[in-house]
């Protein structure tokens, strides 16, 4: 079964939207698929997200409150096949962690936007509200076109 994890610095404002866009284009897809999210860094472990976070979900219709932050571990390159980092910064990081032999797919996740191949996700954290909503956009973009890559490989 496909299982992406997402990663941001702390789990709290980008990784837990891109989950929940995720998740939400999963539905609208009918596709099974498993996803979770992560810190590259263990700062906010067990906090929910940033209220900010919570707040532009919530505007588009997904409750993420019960999402509690949580950091990479180990063990997340056998339990998921994708891990998708929000800027080069984590995707160094998931670099870092990943054992010598592994078979997770890692890529940032606007690489799945044609054209932003490459592009950081930028972090909304010091922003206004306008961010948040930029991120949103962004991170909802990202995961329609990633479920119908996902939907595309699974066919093959």
């Amino acid at each position: 079964m496909t299982a992406v994890l997402f990663v941001c610095l702390g789990n709290i404002c980008r990784s837990p939207l891109a989950e929940a866009a995720f998740r939400e284009a999963s539905v609208r897809a009918g596709f099974a698929v498993s996803c979770d999210s992560a810190a590259a860094r263990d700062w906010h472990t067990g906090n929910p997200p940033d209220r900010r976070s919570i707040a532009i979900a919530r505007k588009h219709g997904v409750d993420i409150s019960q999402q509690r932050a949580r950091a990479l571990v180990a063990a997340d390159f056998e339990r998921f096949s994708h891990i998708i980092g929000m800027d080069q910064s984590n995707l160094a990081a998931i670099h870092a962690m990943a054992p010598d032999s592994h078979d997770v797919s890692i890529s940032l996740l606007l690489d799945h936007v044609p054209g932003r191949e490459g592009e950081d996700l930028k972090d909304p954290w010091y922003g206004r509200a306008v961010d948040f909503q930029r991120t949103w956009a962004d991170v909802t973009l990202a995961a329609d076109m990633l479920v119908q890559k996902l939907l595309g490989e699974s066919v093959t």
